[in-house]
């Protein structure tokens, strides 16, 4: 597998979950498809597949890989742990924290997180569910943060669309307080409009769930990536 590509904006991560529809051969279709969507585009795409899928989806593409978690710990004596050196071995590029699904401690273990990856060169995006949290976690230093309040996430309303306010306080405020860190945000993103909008109101990029669940995903993808870029040239 040639190197996995750079990070740049606008992106968009698609967080495979353990659905059903993107885990096994199923997790490295998705993830092809992904990156032809991005070839096609030329729009930074990002999986998050499973993490026993990490390796053969990483060997199977060029597009940055992310795991969905990795432990605050040190390799060693951790029977059912995930230290960052484990997805980095797998062929990961960076690792999600503290997603709504899978929460960390918002101190210690976060910012512990956050650094093990840093020392073994992963890039680090982090989950915040509230606009003061935003702040907070830039200051760790993550390479970039997610808005996504939990109350949206898989229901199909995007938060670009409920939240338009909140969305663009959180964005400002983050890239206040640190504006080189890359500022997503997810919950309910679920097509191209939604992207665009979030776009408009501050955000750098997405992170998408469910649509990898559509028997139509690439049309789905290609639509966002068409839209992130389209909302991207109007800033």
């Amino acid at each position: 597998m040639p190197g996995a590509r750079e990070i740049t904006r606008p992106l968009i991560l698609v967080n495979f979950k353990v659905f059903p529809e993107a885990i096994g051969k199923r997790a490295i279709e998705k993830a092809k498809v992904a990156e032809e969507v991005s070839e096609e585009f030329g729009v930074c795409i990002i999986v998050a597949p499973s993490l026993v899928d990490i390796a053969p989806v990483a060997e199977a593409v060029s597009i940055p890989v992310f795991a969905q978690h990795v432990d605050p710990v040190e390799p060693g004596a951790r029977t059912g742990h995930v230290p960052p050196e484990l997805v980095k071995e797998a062929g990961a590029t960076g690792a999600m924290l503290n997603h709504a699904e899978k929460r960390m401690s918002f101190l210690e273990p976060l910012s512990d997180a956050i650094n093990l990856c840093r020392k073994v060169g992963l890039k680090t995006l982090v989950c915040c569910a509230k606009i003061m949290a935003c702040g907070l976690v830039v200051r760790l230093g993550p390479d970039m943060f997610a808005f996504e309040p939990p109350e949206l996430i898989g229901t199909g309303k995007s938060v670009s669309s409920e939240k338009p306010d909140t969305l663009r306080r959180a964005m400002r405020y983050a890239k206040g307080v640190n504006p080189d860190v890359f500022a997503l945000c997810g919950a309910g993103v679920s097509c191209g409009k939604d992207v665009s909008d979030a776009i408009m109101l501050g955000a750098e990029g997405v992170l998408v769930g469910s649509v990898v669940r559509k028997p139509n995903f690439k049309d789905i993808l290609s639509e966002m990536a068409r839209s992130a870029l389209e909302a991207w040239d109007q800033r």
